[in-house]
């Protein structure tokens, strides 16, 4: 697969990301600089981690300016796979390609530490390697990850079954009480961390899959959200039973 990855002032997982797709699953993939217009003709589409422009303004508003991001948004129109990866992520929600917004993480501080997922959807592109219900452990690292909307918008999500990914305990359960504030550590409302649009082929999501992505990490968990898009196949590779 031709894989194209978004260069911003300020993205730092762009190089991690390349990595993975290029050196761990042999895939052809490219550099795409945020002031082009083309995305040469690549058909995954990932926007990385980072501090977009600084950030200034807020988490990825000012990227949605970038003249390929109104590339992106062509293809992911016409059926192309894109994926958003935290600051990524905030850039598909201000582009409108996913529903939703960002605010600060409850703690009002940068966070980064392992947390638990539970594959809420394993139909899609971007996790057909997983199981539905399986439990994931994926760094994040970021200071507006709390995910947000209106009661009839998480609501519509829930009923259409956009939620990817969900934090929770690490035996999988929905993390309510004393364990809510521990587990969904930025507040997420309904423990939300990954979500995709109606079609299924955008998908954004807080955690970082790059960075557990290869045995020598002692995790290699993230590594099939690419293996299935890129069809190289976690499964195949031999590090998902």
């Amino acid at each position: 697969m031709r894989c194209g990855v978004v260069v911003f002032p300020g993205s730092n997982c762009d190089h991690d990301v390349y990595h993975v797709l290029k050196h761990v699953l042999d895939q052809e993939v490219l550099f795409l600089w945020h002031g082009d217009a083309d995305l040469r003709d690549c058909q995954l589409v990932v926007l990385p981690g980072g501090f977009s422009y600084g950030d200034y303004l807020r988490a990825g508003a000012m990227a949605v300016h970038s003249p390929i991001l109104e590339e992106v948004r062509r293809h992911a129109e016409s059926g192309g796979q894109v994926l958003g990866i935290c600051n990524g992520f905030q850039i598909l929600l201000e582009t409108g390609l996913l529903d939703g917004a960002m605010r600060r993480n409850r703690s009002l501080r940068f966070e980064c530490r392992d947390v638990y997922l539970r594959v809420e959807r394993d139909d899609l592109p971007f996790t057909s390697d997983y199981d539905q219900g399986q439990v994931l452990r994926m760094p994040i690292a970021h200071a507006e990850g709390s995910y947000i909307g209106s009661e009839e918008m998480l609501d519509e999500l829930e009923e259409s079954s956009r939620v990817v990914f969900r934090y929770v305990t690490p035996d999988g359960a929905d993390a309510t009480g004393e364990d809510e504030e521990r587990w969904n550590v930025n507040g997420s409302a309904r423990a939300i961390a990954g979500v995709c649009n109606e079609a299924g082929n955008v998908l954004g999501m807080m955690p970082h899959p790059e960075r557990c992505a290869e045995q020598v990490f002692g995790n290699v968990d993230g590594l099939a959200v690419f293996a299935a898009v890129a069809g190289a196949g976690a499964r195949g590779l031999g590090v998902l039973s």
